[in-house]
């Protein structure tokens, strides 16, 4: 069961250990003194410690010392024959995870052994846990040097104590779900609900039951009372993303639940109070929305009381080198791969192309590298330039082309003498027809999931709906 190491110079004892020890199914090694349980130590595999705390030289808490300097994370048990308060209080202020006295009782030692054995189990179970619950959350932390991330940072952390609402807006891709979550993990309810709705994805006739919930039979098909995503987010973050895709009807209510932090379900007639922090996202400039009367003033001036827009990845390529070296270290530990880096010409192909897609483009490519690439450090080679718009062979640090727009794409289909495998066929110069070729070929590729097509197709998912129910779609 575990390997015990007793220390004691006194023979008899010695072997009433080893009896007792031998019969509880534990392993037990011997030691008269504490230079021989050091070399004992030294050989490894000890699960536990039983000490003396008096033995000729070095005495029980001298050994713990000697232990900690040591770096010997093994528990100790002391043993003594002397059964006063002060050695008690003396042994578990030196760091011995218990103390029994002399003469030794089989039972007494086999339960002592135990409960310190379930206790180192339960320490290291804990410090596993801690371990991982550290590595996700760096996983979830926003990497960059470069002054703009530096300064976003600092409102990050500025914000993140407070209750005010935080409207994030920049481009598809950028990591604006990413700086939210960092703002919930840097406020105080960071250990409460982080609640995610996205407003796009969303059938429109859903959203108001997605926010607020429904009672039993408000509407066809609600066979039971439903909690919304603002009674699951109580205390703790609601993102509320793409909400520029929002109905102007709902705005009015969701301006309603910020301004007094009460509501009512779908079907409901009392009213629920809620305490919620509210973040908002959208790849829209929300002020012009707002100006053309496309989403209510008075919802926008209350979502941007802090404003953050995050800057696309072409604005920052000197953050590349990170986001590129995180992405491929975390890629290749998922697949059991190893990979030692990147090398500075492919970083410097990388840090030339503009990237539409920001840095989800980035990471789906380093993805592919990771897992199409026979070496183990990345070159220009392992970026497939079909993919993504970079050149296949690199020479040197020339910027390479950027993607061709759409139109440019449908213009040039009927004249291109070679068409890749999985390209998609444009047999007509109708612009309409060519288009929903495009849709057809991103939802084939998706495997039928929209809000990925959309993504790739470069449109909000509501537009992508409104197409696909076209009479002609």
């Amino acid at each position: 069961m575990a390997t015990i190491l007793f220390v004691d110079d006194e023979p008899s004892v010695g072997l009433i250990l080893e009896y007792a020890l031998e019969k509880a199914g534990h392993t037990p090694i011997g030691a008269t003194s504490v230079p021989q349980a050091l070399q004992a130590l030294q050989r490894g595999g000890v699960d536990l410690i039983i000490s003396d705390y008096r033995m000729p030289g070095l005495t029980g808490l001298e050994f713990l010392q000697l232990l900690q300097q040591e770096g010997y994370d093994v528990p100790l048990i002391m043993l003594t024959g002397y059964a006063t308060i002060e050695h008690a209080v003396a042994s578990i202020k030196a760091g011995a995870i218990d103390y029994i006295t002399k003469p030794v009782l089989a039972e007494k030692l086999e339960l002592a052994v135990s409960q310190a054995l379930e206790f180192v189990r339960l320490r290291r179970e804990n410090d596993s846990l801690r371990r991982e619950v550290m590595e996700f959350r760096n996983e979830r932390q926003i990497v960059g040097e470069s002054a703009v991330i530096r300064r976003l940072m600092q409102t990050v952390n500025t914000a993140a104590p407070t209750r005010a609402t935080v409207l994030l807006q920049g481009e598809s891709g950028t990591g604006k779900e990413l700086f939210a979550r960092a703002i919930h993990d840097a406020s105080d309810r960071r250990d409460k609900p982080f609640i995610k709705l996205n407003c796009a994805a969303l059938p429109e006739g859903l959203i108001e039951s997605a926010l607020f919930g429904h009672e039993k039979g408000a509407f066809t098909g609600a066979i039971k009372r439903v909690e919304g995503a603002f009674e699951r987010a109580h205390r703790g973050t609601l993102l509320l993303d793409e909400v520029s895709e929002m109905r102007l009807d709902l705005q009015a209510k969701l301006l309603r639940v910020l301004q007094e932090q009460e509501f009512e379900r779908v079907g409901g007639t009392s009213s629920i109070k809620v305490d919620v922090r509210i973040i908002a996202t959208t790849n829209r400039d929300l002020a012009e929305f707002a100006s053309e009367g496309r989403f209510r003033q008075d919802l926008y001036f209350r979502l941007s009381v802090i404003p953050v827009s995050i800057p696309p990845l072409r604005d920052r390529p000197g953050d590349i080198p990170l986001l590129a070296a995180r992405f491929a270290k975390r890629i290749a530990a998922d697949i059991g791969k190893e990979v030692k880096g990147i090398d500075q010409d492919a970083i410097a192909m990388l840090q030339a192309y503009s990237w539409p897609g920001n840095v989800r483009e980035l990471q789906h490519a380093i993805e592919r590298a990771v897992i199409l690439s026979p070496d183990q450090v990345l070159t220009p080679d392992a970026f497939d330039g079909q993919r993504f718009g970079l050149t296949h062979k690199w020479s040197g640090p020339t910027p390479v082309r950027t993607l061709p727009s759409v139109s440019t794409l449908i213009e040039g289909a009927a004249q291109r003498p070679f068409v890749p495998e999985g390209a998609v066929v444009l047999t007509s110069l109708d612009v309409g027809a060519a288009e929903m070729k495009l849709i057809a070929r991103a939802l084939e590729v998706s495997g039928g999931n929209r809000t990925r097509a959309a993504e790739m197709l470069g449109m909000s998912v509501r537009t992508l709906r409104n197409k696909l129910s076209m009479p002609d779609a």
